[in-house]
């Protein structure tokens, strides 16, 4: 038979993984975002340099 101690230890590890993973998750969005944003003014400071030296 099961330990019910060490299943509920693998019960509330688990759920801690899963909290884990969902803040990991957020935080990767928010770094692709930022890099897309950084990307973007990358571009559109090439393109002024571009113009200006015109």
């Amino acid at each position: 038979m099961l330990d019910p101690e060490l299943v509920e230890r693998i019960t509330a590890r688990r759920a801690e993984l899963d909290e884990l993973e969902e803040q990991l998750a957020e935080q990767l969005a928010e770094v692709r975002a930022e890099r897309d944003e950084l990307a973007v003014a990358e571009r559109v400071l090439e393109r002024i340099a571009r113009q200006l030296a015109e």
